[in-house]
């Protein structure tokens, strides 16, 4: 307060006829007089005046230029001030810039650079690293599988259904589920396991999850697309049976010595069998099947492959209400078999989404490539460009592989 004190004594000073009108309408003409010769004499004078006139209401320049010199300091000190207090942030915002630009930068080409490309990023005794090479070294490492990431869930996004998405959700949170209990029973805390493969939470292990299963739906679905009906005819009359029911006696033997000794008791059931026997007490003397031993020998409505081959083929060559003439061997021992009633196996029309899925599960289990080579196919549909030189070559020579 002191600077504007003297700032306005001196402007009163240097005006003299205002500074004379002024006091002309407090004082006296001769007073008036008298202080305007002494004021440059004696300085101390002149002072004491002016502080006496600050404290009168004062012209209205003085507090314009008070405002704006208080205005003028307080913008450059709060800007350096934000700055200091907030320089993670900025750092932070800068570096997100960057990542944007990197990915802007794969899905338009390898001639395409940064703005400038050279800006320095670290420095070390005798080199300077810039941007460029870092975009060219994450590029080469991580540039595919990142650009491929985000292609396949543009994909998804198109040819996912509404009630797959639901179920794709489910899916993965019951998979996370028994990963997580295992973890757990193993004595590990959940949240350290997440921290430790790089999840900030289970909501992004979640999405991570529900997005790889929604991919396996897409292509499940479109390899269902593919399926021929004659291939669907073809599966149909080798793989979809009827339903049977049949009761047995097992002769089990221990070993390939008591092999004869089986066959031979089993061959005894037989003969007891062809005598009028009753089926109910030879099951009672003879069979060693304990789960079904109580209920004489009764497997109900089985099909092809819930059963051994050899029981299957036996059952199927009998008519409700035959035994087997001959001893059936499996790896469980020797049977006697009394097929009991049989249905006939459903319409083609009925089972066709069950069969197709089933094709496909088959088909995916048995060439480990085909999911690879699916999802290539699906990306040639939305006619994929990969213009990228450095990424191109390493996607063919992948899809090359899958081949």
């Amino acid at each position: 307060m002191a600077e504007k004190k003297t700032n306005t004594a001196k402007k009163t000073t240097s005006s003299s006829k205002k500074a004379t009108t002024k006091k002309t309408t407090t004082t006296k003409k001769t007073t008036t007089k008298t202080a305007a010769k002494k004021a440059p004499v004696k300085k101390t004078e002149v002072k004491k005046p002016a502080a006496k006139k600050v404290e009168v209401k004062p012209v209205e320049v003085k507090p314009v230029e008070a405002k704006k010199v208080v205005k003028t300091k307080k913008e450059k000190f709060d800007i350096a001030k934000w700055l200091k207090e907030n320089y993670m942030i900025v750092g932070t915002v800068i570096i997100a810039i960057l990542l944007i630009i990197n990915i802007v930068i794969v899905s338009l080409g390898h001639k395409v650079k940064l703005q400038d490309g050279k800006e320095v990023i670290a420095t070390i005794d005798g080199k300077s690293f810039v941007a460029e090479d870092l975009f060219t070294e994450l590029k080469a490492k991580y540039g595919t599988d990142s650009l491929l990431n985000m292609i396949d869930e543009f994909i998804v996004s198109k040819e996912i259904k509404d009630e797959d998405k639901v179920e794709a959700k489910k899916t993965a949170q019951s998979q996370i589920e028994t990963i997580k209990g295992q973890y757990e029973s193993a004595g590990y805390k959940w949240e350290d396991v997440l921290k430790q493969y790089g999840y900030t939470s289970e909501d992004a292990l979640v999405d991570e999850m529900t997005l790889s299963v929604e991919k396996e739906t897409v292509a499940k679905n479109y390899l269902a697309s593919k399926i021929t009906d004659d291939e669907l005819n073809k599966y149909y009359e080798e793989n979809v049976f009827g339903s049977y029911t049949a009761k047995h006696i097992l002769i089990t033997a221990s070993s390939e010595e008591d092999e004869e000794a089986a066959k031979a008791k089993a061959q005894e059931v037989i003969d007891k069998l062809n005598n009028g026997g009753d089926w109910k007490t030879l099951v009672g003397e003879y069979s060693e099947d304990t789960g079904s031993k109580e209920n004489e020998g009764l497997i109900e409505n089985f099909t092809k492959g819930d059963v051994v081959d050899e029981f299957w083929n036996a059952t199927v060559a009998l008519k409700d209400g035959e035994y087997t003439k001959e001893p059936v061997k499996s790896t469980y021992g020797y049977h006697v078999i009394l097929r009991v009633s049989s249905t006939d196996k459903k319409a083609l029309k009925d089972m066709k989404d069950e069969l197709v899925d089933k094709i496909v599960d088959e088909k995916l289990n048995s060439d480990t490539t085909l999911y690879t080579t699916t999802w290539a196919d699906l990306r040639k549909k939305y006619n994929l460009v990969i213009k990228d030189t450095t990424i191109k070559e390493k996607y063919d020579n992948t899809t090359k592989k899958s081949e």
